[in-house]
């Protein structure tokens, strides 16, 4: 399992994540939206502005304030240190 830091010391697993996108669409306001209904959102945002979204496999809907490009930066990074070891 390789954690992924998505800002401010939170992580997330990347085996998990599904889809990472910008907040600015209509449809993704609605996905966090509902997830936020139904007790299925975790803010990592720590008051910032979100700059991305991350859906889980188990339906949670993750808030980041760092960009999409940043997170998949990260998580390459990972998969390069993974093929090191």
């Amino acid at each position: 399992m390789k954690l992924i830091n998505i800002g401010f010391g939170n992580l997330v697993s990347s085996d998990k994540i599904v889809a990472v996108v910008a907040p600015d669409s209509a449809p993704v306001k609605r996905i966090v939206q509902d997830a936020k209904q139904n007790n299925l959102l975790i803010d990592a945002t720590c008051g910032r502005k979100c700059k991305s979204v991350i859906v889980a496999e188990n339906n949670h809907v993750i808030l980041s304030a760092i960009s999409c490009e940043a997170i998949q930066n990260r998580t390459d990074e990972s998969e390069e240190n993974k093929d090191e070891h």
